[in-house]
């Protein structure tokens, strides 16, 4: 699980910083919808970290709210899943 983790988290900031790239020059970007995909998929390490890192996405509530909710929503499967195996 926790090459999961560290894949999609790595995938997930990579996506983050191509689309911070395109708002900058105001290119195409990336849909909020798969920002959050991404997150849900285990991403949302690396997705927490480019939104710090590059300050994106961290000024709007809308995604931020839903962004928590993923990242509640992955925590709360992990461990339901951890304390099923035991």
């Amino acid at each position: 699980m926790g090459q999961a983790f560290g894949l999609m988290s790595g995938f997930a900031f990579l996506i983050y910083w191509m689309d911070k790239a395109a708002a900058q020059r105001q290119g195409r970007r990336v849909a909020e919808n798969s920002l959050h995909l991404l997150a849900l998929l285990c991403g949302w390490p690396g997705a927490l970290l480019a939104q710090g890192l590059l300050r994106h996405k961290t000024q709007k509530m809308a995604f931020q709210l839903v962004f928590w909710l993923t990242v509640i929503a992955n925590v709360g499967v992990m461990g339901w899943l951890l304390s099923s195996r035991a």
